[in-house]
């Protein structure tokens, strides 16, 4: 259920990377508000059981493959949602995600790394910043960045002409850079770079482009870093709730308002190019 309601019944929203946690809640909030929801993943049943799910509880919604990394995919998902709801007026740009190429085993470097490193040449079930990737860090970087631009560059097209509504998804990552995920953090600050150059950019035409930033939410991708088998905190799951004030992971529910804010123009029709944290006051404490 949603917090609050609002009118969006007058919009056609795509949703990138409907089948996940966080994106499959976004789906129903915006039909549950009587928009028409176009649910687009990578993997079509994960969004085909999103899209279900929104037509058994009254809403409208229909499953669309997509891949945001191949304009030709996101090209074909625009032509068969345009047809099967007409044009499209809103884009949640909610692809994205982590990968361990890109990612260090631990938080620092040492001066023992670094003698083990010129003795071995590699450390045992250790990964440096040295051994990171390339094409790991690409990887990431591309499903973050580029797969926020390009589903825009396809879909802003039309809207264009019209007006209308994007909202990309960034991170808490994009203010304080977390230890271990150097090419997650550098994209999702990519992402709200981009964020405030898109509102610039198609101001002139009634496009509004604004980003939630999300603090530490369970998914799929990050369960197992962050519970343990035996559903205990992980050490790093508890080092991430000593320093979030309100001292639990944040649920989906917590992002809907700030996501029905955004989606009704109505309700936010003079915020552009803003990046709104919610992190459970994680940016505001220092730590002591």
């Amino acid at each position: 259920m949603v917090p609050f309601k609002v009118d969006l019944s007058s919009e056609v929203a795509v949703v990138t990377g409907g089948g996940g946690i966080l994106c499959s809640g976004f789906s129903k909030a915006l039909a549950e508000c009587g928009a028409k929801v176009a649910v687009c993943d990578l993997r079509l049943d994960a969004a085909e059981t999103v899209a279900r799910e929104i037509r058994e509880a009254g809403g409208c919604a229909a499953a669309f493959e997509m891949n945001v990394l191949q304009k030709s995919s996101i090209e074909a998902a625009k032509d068969a949602i345009v047809a099967a709801f007409g044009p499209v007026t809103m884009l949640l740009n909610g692809a994205g995600g982590n990968n361990p190429r890109g990612s260090t085993t631990k938080d620092n470097l040492t001066p023992q790394d670094i003698e083990a490193l010129d003795r071995d040449g590699t450390i045992e079930g250790v990964k440096t910043f040295f051994d990171l990737d390339p094409d790991g860090i690409s990887f990431v970087f591309n499903l973050n960045f580029l797969g926020t631009l390009l589903p825009t560059q396809v879909f802003a097209r039309d809207m264009a002409k019209t007006g209308g509504t994007i909202i990309n998804i960034s991170s808490m990552n994009a203010f304080r850079p977390l230890t271990r995920i150097p090419a997650y953090s550098g994209a999702k600050a990519a992402v709200s770079n981009f964020t405030q150059w898109l509102a610039v950019h198609f101001a002139p035409v009634g496009i509004r482009v604004n980003a939630m930033a999300p603090g530490f939410f369970l998914t799929n991708q990050n369960h197992d870093l962050l519970v343990n088998k035996d559903g205990t905190p992980t050490a790093r799951a508890e080092k991430i709730l000593a320093h979030t004030p309100m001292n639990r992971f944040g649920v989906v529910e917590d992002l809907t308002g700030t996501l029905l804010w955004l989606a009704d123009k109505n309700a936010s029709g003079f915020v552009n190019g803003v990046v709104v944290p919610i992190d459970g006051g994680f940016a505001a404490y220092s730590g002591v």
